[in-house]
């Protein structure tokens, strides 16, 4: 396969990552630059961390997304390589989505205070986009590790 069939791929890939890192940089900044309510600021820090903590795994889910793609354009499409990556993203998705499960009392707590019951709605969306990719990267790890199998026991027969 060529190598620049797909680099649309990586390029999605790195740019789903800028704008995380940007929020992490720079959300920080804004933050110490204008404090929040001193009436529930006590509450936004978990929910802060969180989110920071959640950066890494979803960092190194991109990391193998891009590993995946690089095995697809050196023909290793179908090696237990490419079922890793999968596993590995599998289990950042979950991972992240567990963690924003932990962070919802504080968002629930933060909506009552602040009076806005549409934010317990934003703070779902994470943990239920988290679970369609485990799923998804489960699903694709499954039908390739058969795949894999089938491959394997063609080769014995010839």
């Amino acid at each position: 396969m060529k190598s620049g069939s797909t680099l649309f791929l990586k390029i999605a890939v790195f740019l789903i990552g800028t704008p995380v890192l940007a929020l992490c940089i720079f959300g920080l900044i804004k933050l110490m630059n204008n404090p929040v309510n001193p009436a529930y600021a006590y509450l936004l820090y978990p929910i802060l961390i969180g989110m920071y903590v959640s950066a890494i795994p979803f960092y190194f889910a991109l990391y193998n997304a891009f590993r995946l793609l690089n095995y697809i354009d050196e023909n290793k499409a179908f090696s237990q390589i490419s079922v890793k990556a999968l596993k590995n993203i599998k289990y950042c998705a979950v991972t992240i989505s567990s963690l924003y499960v932990v962070l919802m009392p504080f968002v629930y707590l933060v909506a009552e205070k602040d009076d806005a019951p549409g934010l317990i709605i934003f703070g779902m969306v994470p943990i239920f986009a988290s679970l369609v990719i485990a799923v998804f990267a489960a699903v694709l790890q499954r039908l390739l590790q058969e795949a894999i199998d089938i491959k394997s026991e063609n080769d014995l027969v010839v």
